[in-house]
């Protein structure tokens, strides 16, 4: 008999320790998909603050001009700090400060995924609750500039919480499911702890590209977690032969995946998108243009200097942005060959199917975003591909299970 799993009624996830007995999580998968959902809200909302040149329209942190939320008009915050480095843009600050909004809420989801993950866990609610209240209050240190002070607070709520999924880790090793989700939790507590600083550093360092690239990637190691959460939670496997197999293929297509994401990341946080001109598959009327690799991947510049708009000259930006190109023929390769082989396995085909459309999708926007100058909207839709390109092979990761005899 043949059972549909598309039917099947996702069971809440049950921990059970040595000598105790079992704890329903009714809600948690829900919440992990809610705070999974959300967290694609904020990468694409944030690329299109970034796109959109709106990325320091808020030059103070975690306010706005000394407002929680924004001001409606110059006029209100012309006597503010924040005004002598950038002048109030009314049009953009909203962008900046709902941006920060919906990553705040996103991280209350995470915390309560930590305190539900954890309280099973010896002083596990202790630990998650001592790391996000020093990281509370090293807030409002920080805003009256105190900044050592705050460093350290923060500094020591991050190593509580990798030390506390570190050690859950450990104990979850042949526990099965339920015990692997605490220290994931854990971890993605952690992890959003540091996307809140690379938030910071992005507007205090004045858009500086590796701390660009960086809260790019946080924000899609935040959404691969929650999804690898939600659907271990939720528990709906996908049982195949050779699932080891299967996991090692989809693990190379996610390494290859991210140096293709970062390298997106580092092409645009240097304005390098359209130093080719909007010449494809050419770049600037060449298949090989004058470049300068070495100069278009200096990771460390120093602080102070303003990089809205960029600063390397059109040999840097054609070098990363060829990169990014040559990059994509890799990527695009090997996942194409890998949906083929999925389309061809039973179980797999809508997995393979999924990845395919995607993927082509991905390489049309991207050839339309030079071709078109980078219109925002197919800008903020390639970053929205390749956030979906990731879900596609981490829900692989997280629901291949080898076939029960």
């Amino acid at each position: 008999m043949t059972i549909d799993s598309s039917k099947v009624k996702p069971r809440p996830i049950v921990f059970r320790l040595p000598g105790q007995g079992p704890a329903v999580y009714r809600h948690f998968h829900r919440i992990a998909w809610l705070a999974c959902a959300l967290a694609l809200g904020v990468i694409v909302f944030g690329a299109f603050v970034r796109l959109s040149n709106a990325g320091l329209s808020c030059p103070d942190w975690p306010t706005c001009y000394g407002r929680a939320a924004w001001p409606s008009a110059a006029t209100e915050v012309s006597d503010h700090a924040a005004s002598a480095i950038r002048p109030f843009d009314d049009t953009r600050a909203w962008r900046e400060q709902v941006h920060r909004m919906l990553a705040g809420t996103l991280g209350v989801l995470v915390l309560v995924l930590a305190l539900l993950a954890s309280r099973r866990q010896r002083l596990g609610i202790a630990q998650v609750l001592v790391s996000a209240a020093l990281v509370a209050i090293s807030i409002p240190l920080y805003m009256r500039g105190m900044h050592a002070a705050a460093a350290v607070l923060a500094a020591i709520g991050e190593l509580i919480l990798l030390a506390a999924a570190l050690r859950w880790w450990r104990g979850a090793e042949g526990n099965g499911v339920g015990h692997a989700l605490p220290p994931i939790a854990a971890l993605l507590l952690a992890v959003i702890v540091f996307q809140a600083l690379l938030g910071m550093w992005t507007v205090t360092w004045l858009l500086k590209p590796i701390v660009v690239m960086g809260h790019l990637l946080g924000g899609l190691a935040t959404f691969a977690l929650l999804a690898w959460l939600a659907w271990r939670a939720t528990e709906r496997p996908i049982r195949v032969p050779d699932a080891r197999l299967w996991r090692i293929l989809a693990g190379i297509g996610l390494a290859l995946l991210v140096v293709q994401i970062a390298l997106g990341g580092w092409t645009s946080a240097n304005y390098a998108a359209l130093s080719c001109g909007t010449d494809f598959p050419k770049c600037v009327g060449q298949w090989w243009p004058p470049h300068d690799f070495g100069e278009g991947f200096v990771l460390w510049r120093g602080i102070g200097v303003d990089y809205e708009g960029g600063v390397l000259d059109g040999a840097a930006r054609i070098a990363i942005h060829m990169s990014h190109r040559m990059m994509a023929v890799v990527v695009f390769a090997y996942l194409l060959w890998f949906a083929v082989r999925l389309l061809r396995s039973p179980g797999l085909r809508g997995q393979g199917g999924l990845l395919a459309v995607l993927l082509l999708a991905q390489v049309s926007l991207g050839i339309a975003n030079v071709k078109l100058a980078l219109p925002l909207p197919v800008a903020v839709m390639h970053n929205a591909g390749a956030a979906l390109l990731l879900f596609v092979l981490v829900s692989l990761l997280a629901r291949l299970r080898a076939r029960e005899h």
